[in-house]
Parts: C-alpha cells; sequence; structure tokens
C-alpha cells in the first residue's frame, strides 16, 4: 500500500489507478492522492462534527458545516537533498495509515522538490524556496517553476476550507541545513507585521527548537506563502544537516517529530511555567537586521568555508565584498546565518541577525 512506504513510492515515480486514489485507512481516516508527492487527509467522521466519511467527495473542494478546528500542512523536501524530514514525514504517513498516529485534523502532507529528489540533488535549475509568492513566473523556463505553482494551488485549495481564525491553519515546512549550526535545531518565522504568535512559540519549545529567526520583510519562501496569502501560523523548521537518503539519525529529531504528531492530534500544549529567557527549554529567539547580496561573480565572503550558522562576529568586522560593496558589522555583536557565496548573482548569500529574545518575550500575543 502506497500509505506503507510514500516516499519510495514517490520516488519511484509510481502514481495511483484513478480508483485508489482515495481510501479510508485505519480509523476511518480518509485519505486522498493529489498529486505527485501530495496527500490530503481527513479525520474521521464523529457525532460531534457531523462529518459524513465519504471517500468519493473531493477534498479540495468539498465543505461541511461543522469542520474540523484545525488544519495543518506538513512538508519538506522543498530541497531535494534535505532527507532527515522527507523520510519522517513518511513516516509519519505510514502510521497514519496504520493507526498508530492519531488524526484530529485535516492534514495535507507534502514532498516538494520531488524531481531534485530524484536526482539527490538541491534543485534542477532554480531554488524552489525562492520562487513562491509568485515569483515562479518570473522564471516561467525553470524546472521548479511548475512545483512552485502547483504547490502554491494545494495550499489555497486546502486551507480554503478552514475558519479564517488564529490557530486553525497551520503550516510546518521542515528542512535541513546545508552546514553545521551553533543551535542544531532552529526555525525561521515569516515576516507578518504582527507580534509572535505565542502559540507557535509554545509549539516551537515543545518541539525542542533552540532558537528562532524573525524575519523582517516579505519572502518568496513557502511558508512565507502560506502565512501571507493562506493566514497561516508557518515556521520553517531546520533540522541537522544534509546527508543521503538512509543515513540520518533521525532521533536527533524526535522531538519535532512527536510535537507535529501531538498538533495534528489535537493535543493542546501544557505549559506549566511562564516563558522566561532563563529557562533553557525556551528558544533564543534573533531578528534579522540585514543580509549579504551578492551583486556579481567578483563577490567574496570573508567568513571561514565551514563557519557554522549563528556564528558570531563583533562590531566593525569585514564580512563581505563585491566591488565597491562591502559589508560591516555594525552591532555590537551580529551572527551569519545560510552564509553561502555560491548562490547566484542578486541573491542572498547570507542573514545577518541579532538577538532579541527578552524582547520577543514581551510582545508574544
Amino acid at each position: 500500500m502506497m500509505l506503507d512506504d510514500f516516499l519510495g513510492f514517490t520516488l519511484a515515480g509510481k502514481r495511483p489507478a484513478f480508483e485508489q486514489q482515495q481510501q479510508v485507512c485505519a480509523n476511518g481516516v480518509r485519505w486522498r492522492w493529489l498529486e505527485d508527492g501530495v496527500l490530503q487527509f481527513e479525520p474521521a467522521a464523529s457525532a460531534e462534527s457531523g462529518v459524513a466519511a465519504n471517500p468519493a467527495a473531493d477534498p479540495r473542494t468539498s465543505t461541511h458545516a461543522h469542520a474540523p478546528v484545525h488544519s495543518v500542512l506538513a512538508s519538506a523536501g522543498i530541497h531535494g537533498d534535505e532527507t532527515a524530514p522527507i523520510e519522517l514525514l513518511s513516516l509519519l504517513v505510514r502510521d497514519i495509515g496504520a493507526g498508530r498516529a492519531p488524526l484530529a485534523c485535516r492534514l495535507l502532507v507534502v514532498l516538494g522538490n520531488v524531481a531534485a529528489m530524484r536526482a539527490a540533488c538541491r534543485y534542477i535549475d532554480d531554488d524552489l524556496n525562492r520562487l513562491f509568492s509568485g515569483r515562479h513566473a518570473q522564471l516561467p523556463d525553470s524546472a521548479e517553476a511548475p512545483r512552485a505553482a502547483a504547490l502554491e494551488r494545494a495550499a489555497a485549495q486546502f486551507f480554503a476550507n478552514t475558519p479564517q481564525r488564529r490557530g486553525a491553519r497551520w503550516h510546518i515546512d521542515m528542512h535541513t541545513a546545508i552546514r553545521a549550526s551553533v543551535f542544531e535545531r532552529f526555525a525561521l518565522l515569516p515576516h507578518t507585521g504582527e507580534p509572535m504568535s505565542r502559540a507557535m512559540f509554545e509549539w516551537l519549545r515543545d518541539a525542542r527548537i533552540a532558537a528562532v529567526l524573525v524575519h523582517t520583510t516579505k519572502g518568496s519562501t513557502y511558508s512565507h506563502f502560506t502565512s501571507e496569502a493562506c493566514g497561516a501560523d508557518a515556521c520553517t523548521l531546520e533540522l541537522g544537516k544534509v546527508r543521503p537518503f538512509g543515513r540520518n539519525d533521525l532521533t536527533r529529531f524526535a522531538g519535532a517529530d512527536a510535537a507535529l504528531r501531538r498538533l495534528i492530534a489535537g493535543e493542546a500544549l501544557s505549559v506549566s511555567t511562564p516563558l522566561s529567557a532563563t529557562d533553557a527549554s525556551v528558544p533564543r529567539v534573533f531578528t534579522v537586521i540585514d543580509q549579504i547580496t551578492k551583486h556579481s561573480d567578483a563577490f567574496e565572503l570573508l567568513v571561514e568555508a565551514d563557519v557554522p550558522n549563528f556564528t558570531a562576529y563583533a562590531q566593525n568586522t569585514v564580512l563581505a565584498r563585491d566591488g565597491g560593496y562591502r559589508y560591516t558589522v555594525s552591532h555590537p555583536e551580529e551572527r551569519i546565518v545560510f552564509p553561502n557565496p555560491s548562490v547566484k548573482p542578486g541573491l542572498r548569500a547570507g542573514l545577518m541577525v541579532v538577538e532579541t529574545t527578552q524582547h520577543a518575550l514581551a510582545s508574544l500575543h
């Protein structure tokens, strides 16, 4: 059955026969194969919900008077070589199918750049996670452009059947970093113009995330798209380091896996103590204050090739140069995240952040 090994099924390029594209599995959970790497699950009917368990209904267009309380989009593989979260999602699909993972919400599972996954590379032509919010239209010849458009449609259709209230829509987009990090497990939150969501922050603590990076400008990532266009509480999770399929120690990410499973099971978070910056379990918060941009092929990033994410630099340190362009640290301390001199000209070669934990905790809502 496809649910037993969703990753293997997808990598093999299989497509279920039409009559097998929607079925009912353990505990009355309904699922539907929407397209390559995309599965939608609907929880079993209950007397309280009044939702009929109709496997023939199209979950992309059907509506219910009493819909489940929340909807969760769980994605991985937006970069094809980020294998650990892809494997985690495949195991989650298996356990839902077997009834070992309770489901109390609508769930959309997305394996992102399937072509790159099959080729064991990050992307084919362009970074898929820079093509959302319509940017794919600027690169119509890119192999990734149709996939970005398809994933936008899938998310928009999925969330269209969810109430527009805070906490009803979630998107957990799981990645792994190219390089090591001072914080092995960290999250990035898209810019919303509002204070950070307390529910999301508490979920990240539950997931044992060590640091949270807050964006201050709009972006073109998948989580930015679902946050802005779909009204979702969205985050990008960075879990460990890029490795080939089958070579991941998934126990290192048990916290994130367990937190995702609790989220889709409808389990409320039990927060016994107030959030405090002195609590080691509370993620440290960093805010983006600038970025290093590669303007031309003459660009030089003046940091060690293997420098970890969140490495700190003192004021007046020159980190990059490109012709007349210089990036010099202007704060008492700045940390670099995602340094990558190999990006195409015009793209970000590094994010610069400062710690803002105290302010972030004070502003949670």
